[in-house]
């Protein structure tokens, strides 16, 4: 059977309740054995779905984790992004992850984690501010 897009869409809206659940160890439902996390960022890899939810598990946080799906887009059943605001109630940071997929599970994710800023004061008579309350 061939994934559809619909497929990946709702194996990564399952990621990111499961994510949610704060019980790290049940996203090891959707990953894959041979899953694979990369932060280009940092310069990271974490392999395994064990590892994937013992780092969870071990990173500091004020309170639980809460996850809000602004956006997931994909064009193949093999290959999503998502954009979603993380939040443990004190931090608030956005991540972008990109999704491979295959046979059901989740094989690998790219992700970045971008730093807001403050506008550039020497542009403000060209734009306007987003809404905090866009979904994009």
């Amino acid at each position: 059977m061939t994934a559809t897009v619909t497929d990946i869409l709702t194996l990564v809206h399952e990621f990111w309740t499961l994510m949610g659940s704060n019980d790290f160890a049940s996203v090891e439902s959707v990953l894959s054995e041979q899953f694979i996390l990369e932060w280009p960022q940092s310069n990271e890899r974490i392999r395994g779905a064990a590892r994937f939810a013992q780092m969870n598990s071990e990173y500091p946080a004020e309170g639980p984790w809460r996850f809000t799906v602004n956006r997931v887009v994909a064009n193949t059943g093999h290959e999503a992004v998502s954009d979603v605001t993380v939040t443990d109630g004190a931090l608030t940071a956005r991540a972008i992850s990109f999704f491979s997929a295959e046979a059901g599970k989740i094989t690998k994710i790219v992700e970045y984690w971008p730093e807001s800023y403050a506008a550039p004061v020497n542009r403000a008579h060209l734009v306007e501010l987003i809404d905090e309350e866009s979904p994009y």
